[in-house]
């Protein structure tokens, strides 16, 4: 096991220690996706502000995009553990068919 698929383990670990002690405990699979579309949403909003055509309100609070990034990755870990998914195997199973898909799909750097 690398340090990433650890630090990983440890993320979901920390998220469900936090969410293990209130009795609602996680959402259900419909409302974590709308949480997650909604994060989503903030996220692109800001990526809009930064990079796109639509400058902030004057009233409008300043945010960083790390912690829109935070928050949109904590509601997918929540979504994760909600469905006992290890998102260490999600993502090397995810890492290996784009490596093999798309080794030769871009031009590579010399």
């Amino acid at each position: 096991m690398t340090n990433h698929e650890k630090d990983l383990q440890a993320m979901q670990k920390r998220v469900d220690q936090f969410i293990g002690q209130f009795e609602e405990g996680y959402f259900s699979p419909l409302a974590m996706m709308a949480r997650l579309t909604e994060e989503l949403g903030e996220l692109s909003r800001e990526v809009n502000h930064y990079y796109g055509e639509k400058p902030k309100k004057t009233t409008e609070k300043e945010k960083l995009m790390e912690e829109e990034l935070g928050d949109l990755f904590f509601v997918l870990i929540t979504f994760a553990n909600s469905l006992d998914i290890d998102l260490s195997d999600a993502f090397n199973q995810s890492m290996s068919k784009i490596e093999t898909r798309d080794q030769n799909r871009w031009t590579k750097k010399k």
